[in-house]
């Protein structure tokens, strides 16, 4: 469909017929020193074939990844998407069915979450598994505040800053206007969150820890769980990467109590940054308190297989007040994505891709080290790395971005003590000659 503004005859014809002087008038109840009172500094209006060419020219000036080779991830990760993942997930009655809101009339929406639910749970090692939350950022959030609903009297959680940046501010814009205390753990020269200090940050409902974190490091999550229990706090572990769980021990079989984070590698496109999925799973006695939605299988008067919405503790199928969360839906098509590609890999395929991952990341560690460069932190990692070069590294960048190459991030705006280092990022999309062209333009 077109989009056809409103003309200013039309925009007449609706004030008069609520009885509004003009458009200033249906903002009355918001305050003044909340409204903007300058022009919008908009550029002037297009022909739509104009703009046309203008969008051409933006998409022009954009490297995607089927011509680029990205070595940036920080949450959003070029994995190669199987071709069984494509077909499936677009077909029609996938492609263009809603949630399931009356589900004798979904059956297979239910059932397709019910397999994505059972796949995700095995691969995060917890008990349940609910229908998918919106992203990553907002499934940490929801986490902390179960954990909060939890403890009942509780009003603080702690925090580790290596969680992704991102994470770390939805999680404020959830928890601070509601009253609750953050507090932010430090990073230790290895990479992992320094857990020594805990019991000195009070009485906390929660430590939440991302493993793989932000810089790639894979924090040591059992020792973690036994510190966190010992402060009678719940262990809520986030992720960006969940590829890694391919290779490493599972979130939930280390003794996290909430595991929550992004799907995204799990057959999904970047696009841009969207949309995305957010798993969250918990061990057993918290599933009343789970956010969202829980899909259960059950069995009709007959005695046929079916599947129902066994939970939905949210505010528009219960008392408000009773509601643990206000999230309205699932994602759906995401998560139906992610679950035909965890069964198109299977557990052979996912382990021998994260190791796939991991080894590659390892070679391209050790051609920068042997070219100068040093790895920041000396923890173990997964397909994620800081760097520190020993002159500057731009012009080397440049030059091989004028090659098709993205080489690292540089993270001095979301950590400035980490000014002039760079996360790099290697997946299996990354090839030999790729990794020993970076090398070449490093150590030349």
């Amino acid at each position: 469909m077109r989009y056809l503004p409103h003309t200013s005859e039309e925009i007449d014809a609706m004030l008069a017929t609520v009885g509004a002087a003009g458009l200033d008038e249906l903002f009355a109840s918001v305050p003044s020193d909340c409204r903007v009172a300058r022009p919008w500094d908009l550029p002037a209006p297009r022909s739509e074939w104009e703009l046309n060419d203008h969008l051409r020219a933006l998409a022009a000036s954009m490297g995607v990844d089927e011509q680029t080779a990205v070595l940036v991830g920080a949450g959003s990760y070029h994995h190669h998407i199987p071709e069984t993942v494509r077909a499936l997930a677009g077909r029609s009655e996938f492609l263009t069915s809603y949630t399931p809101y009356q589900p004798e009339m979904a059956q297979g929406t239910l059932q397709a979450i019910f397999e994505y639910q059972t796949l995700t749970a095995r691969l995060l090692g917890v008990d349940v598994v609910n229908a998918s939350m919106y992203d990553g950022a907002s499934a940490l959030a929801e986490a902390l505040l179960m954990a909060l609903r939890v403890a009942k009297k509780k009003r603080r959680v702690a925090v580790a800053k290596a969680i992704h940046p991102h994470y770390r501010a939805v999680v404020r814009a959830y928890l601070q206007p509601a009253g609750f205390e953050i507090v932010e753990l430090d990073t230790l020269t290895s990479g992992r969150t320094d857990l020594g200090g805990l019991a000195a940050h009070g009485d906390l409902a929660a430590v939440a820890l991302q493993s793989p974190n932000f810089f790639g490091v894979i924090e040591d999550l059992d020792s973690a769980a036994a510190v966190v229990h010992r402060t009678d706090a719940l262990l809520v572990a986030a992720f960006t990467e969940p590829l890694a769980y391919g290779l490493f021990k599972s979130p939930g079989a280390c003794g996290a109590d909430i595991v929550c984070g992004e799907g995204q590698s799990f057959g999904l496109p970047r696009s841009f940054g969207g949309p995305y999925l957010g798993m969250f799973g918990c061990k057993a006695p918290f599933t009343r308190n789970l956010p969202g939605r829980l899909v259960g299988e059950t069995k009709d008067a007959e005695g046929r297989r079916g599947y129902v919405l066994t939970l939905a503790t949210r505010e528009q199928h219960i008392r408000r007040e009773k509601a643990t969360s206000n999230i309205c839906s699932n994602q759906g098509l995401c998560a139906l994505t992610a679950a035909i590609y965890m069964a198109s890999l299977g557990g052979t395929g996912l382990r021998q891709l994260a190791r796939l991952n991991y080894d590659r990341a390892e070679y391209l560690k050790g051609l920068l080290v042997r070219a100068g460069a040093k790895i920041v932190f000396d923890g173990p990692t997964f397909n994620e790395f800081v760097v520190e070069f020993a002159a500057d590294f731009r012009p080397a960048r440049e030059r091989l971005l004028a090659r098709n190459i993205v080489t690292g991030l540089e993270l001095g705006d979301l950590y400035p003590e980490l000014a002039g280092r760079y996360l790099f990022c290697v997946t299996e999309t990354i090839d030999k000659k790729t990794m020993d062209t970076i090398a070449a333009e490093v150590a030349a």
